[in-house]
């Protein structure tokens, strides 16, 4: 049988026209195709923290912002109507949520609120400026510095649908929760191409954290028994289990995101201390606001500093408000008020996230109350930020 030969400048010519047709199929069938590439139009913050941390305070540093539409804590509604459950189990839901309100769509709350509601049905709703002004509330703007009780007194009344309306009039929403115990938790939402996910983890020394906590036993008993799985029975805590948990949460959330993260990470997380907050509230906030695309207007650095330069530490029946007080007291009080005993208990709990995030255990009560003494260890280079991280250091 007769073989016919083409010669191979042909066949180079044929493969030639034939991969340039398909490209060009190809290039004009992917231009009527949405592009995934392309980040949402709006950014999301995800402050990550545990109760007591201060971030009820960074939450504000953010919510006071004119750009920003801010939550306090949505998943409390989650673990108030499924508190038999543990944190571990209700982890999927809370992260559902916060994916809804990331997206601006606020019918996930159909699960946990009544059906007829109006905006104080929401929980924390007046610490939100953004529920406090146009559209949400006719009654401030969104320039202005808003407190919970005007918000309570003037807007409360506004229907729910107004959560929604406002939020997608804003370039940056924002979310603060203490209900993730595992960074990984988070990986559908930090890889979502409908979200631009980045997350503030905000942490604060062990010792700082279970002072603050002795000032809110009651409320925070119903919490601890969720983090603990007792079906819900509400506890004390009196054995530092909750804060056990809360400890290896941090530590984990930190090794996850700094010794060998996935690279969809990269840019997303930042560390941030509590204590060096206070110290040096600008340059904290500063960096914050870098990291989440905003600016720091002069009003706001007008208000951070008469919230941070107080004159007294903080009374306990403001245990859960933003009010004006000397911040670096209160960051230091713990060393004060707790006996030797308990520290020396807690720095048994907690010893890994002590020294991992980078404060100084004490071996005596001299130790303790010297004040002198800094317990806030220097930030190493990269220690908090993948955004900083050079291969060549």
């Amino acid at each position: 049988m007769a073989r016919i030969r083409i010669p191979s400048t042909i066949v180079i010519i044929f493969v030639t026209v034939q991969t340039g047709f398909l490209l060009f199929m190809y290039a004009r069938y992917s231009s009527f195709m949405p592009q995934s590439e392309e980040k949402p139009s709006q950014v999301h913050i995800l402050i990550l923290s545990s109760w007591r941390s201060g971030s009820s305070f960074v939450g504000q540093l953010f919510s006071q912002h004119p750009s920003v539409f801010y939550l306090m804590e949505p998943a409390w509604h989650v673990w108030v109507t499924m508190y038999q459950n543990s944190a571990k189990v209700l982890h999927m839901a809370v992260r559902d949520l916060v994916r809804s309100v990331f997206l601006c769509d606020m019918s996930v709350f159909d699960a946990y609120m009544p059906w007829k509601r109006n905006l104080s049905d929401l929980f924390q709703w007046a610490a939100s400026r953004a529920l406090c002004s146009a559209p949400a509330c006719d009654s401030f703007q969104r320039t202005d510095i808003t407190s919970e009780m005007a918000c309570k007194t003037l807007c409360g009344r506004y229907p729910f649908s107004k959560v929604e309306e406002a939020c997608k009039t804003y370039s940056h929403v924002v979310i603060k929760e203490v209900r993730f115990f595992d960074l990984t938790v988070l990986y559908p939402l930090l890889t979502d191409p409908s979200l631009n996910l980045k997350i503030i983890h905000l942490v604060r020394d062990p010792r700082a954290v279970v002072k603050s906590r002795e000032q809110s036993v009651k409320a925070l008993a119903r919490d601890n028994g969720i983090v603990l799985s007792t079906n819900g029975t509400k506890v004390e805590d009196s054995k530092y289990k909750v804060m056990q948990e809360v400890c290896r949460s941090h530590v984990q959330i930190y090794e996850t995101a700094t010794l060998k993260p996935p690279n969809f990470l990269k840019d997303r997380y930042l560390m941030v201390r509590f204590e060096d907050l206070v110290r040096d509230p600008l340059s904290e906030i500063s960096e914050m606001y870098k990291f989440a695309d905003l600016s720091l207007t002069p009003r706001l650095k007008s208000w951070i500093y008469n919230i941070t330069h107080g004159q007294g530490p903080g009374k306990k029946k403001e245990a859960f408000k933003i009010t004006s007080r000397d911040a670096v007291s209160v960051s230091q009080a713990w060393r004060n008020v707790l006996s030797f005993q308990k520290v020396k208990k807690i720095q048994e709990v907690c010893k890994g996230a002590i020294n991992i995030l980078g404060y100084q255990l004490v071996d005596s009560e001299k130790e303790q109350r010297d004040l002198t003494l800094d317990l806030v260890l220097p930030r190493r280079q990269n220690q908090f930020s993948w955004s900083s991280f050079n291969p060549k250091h």
